[in-house]
């Protein structure tokens, strides 16, 4: 018998064995050190930019506001506008545009409707620059005397912090909340600190609402 036949032919017989395999094998099994393939990352979308929309605040506009308009690569377009007492601005291209009772989101997309018309593919940011439509005065013995935005449900006992507390004389317990109602009447509150931060007649602590002022004597 030939041995050294056979071993030729018992190796041709293992090879072919070999050649059938990796036929039905991934190359990364092969040659694992290569790892996989590297994935290319989809391209960023054409769309709109994040936070494009102003959705980032449920903020109504009002009146007085004052509102800045940006329109993506339309620069002669953007502009600073303030909130006419009838709730409206004045855009180019568009003339009036409701912005009162709107959040900033809500007129973003008012504006690329109507825009719609004269650009391909508007892209609007509107954003509050000024609010003047939604604020309380804290008047008197606080170390910050002035207008502040109501921007987010506010009582009594934050509205002094935000006026940065007392002044050393101040009579903390005898502050005077006013407040107008919807016919126009003026409604007055009375504060005593001292009680509320021992946790009594909590009720004092009332939710301001626009237009309210405090005074600390």
């Amino acid at each position: 018998m030939n041995f050294g036949r056979l071993s030729l032919l018992g190796g041709a017989v293992v090879l072919a064995g070999l050649l059938a395999a990796s036929a039905q094998t991934p190359l990364h099994w092969l040659m694992p050190w290569h790892g996989h393939a590297a994935q290319k990352a989809p391209a960023p979308s054409a769309g709109r930019r994040d936070g494009a929309d102003g959705s980032e605040t449920g903020y109504r506009i009002g009146p007085g506001d004052v509102l800045r308009i940006d329109v993506w690569k339309e620069a002669e377009i953007s502009q600073t506008e303030p909130v006419r007492p009838d709730g409206n601005i004045t855009l180019p291209l568009v003339g009036a545009v409701r912005a009162s009772g709107l959040t900033p989101a809500e007129l973003s997309q008012q504006i690329e409707t109507k825009l719609a018309a004269y650009i391909a593919h508007p892209d609007v940011t509107v954003m509050v620059d000024k609010v003047v439509s939604r604020a309380f005065q804290v008047l008197g013995s606080v170390l910050r005397p002035g207008s502040y935005p109501l921007v987010r449900p506010t009582h009594v006992l934050q509205a002094l912090a935000l006026a940065g507390g007392f002044t050393p004389f101040a009579d903390r317990d005898h502050i005077l909340v006013l407040h107008w109602d919807a016919g126009g009447q003026q409604e007055r509150f009375h504060f005593n600190y001292s009680d509320v931060i021992h946790g009594h007649r909590l009720q004092q602590d009332r939710l301001l609402q626009p237009g309210d002022t405090l005074i600390v004597p």
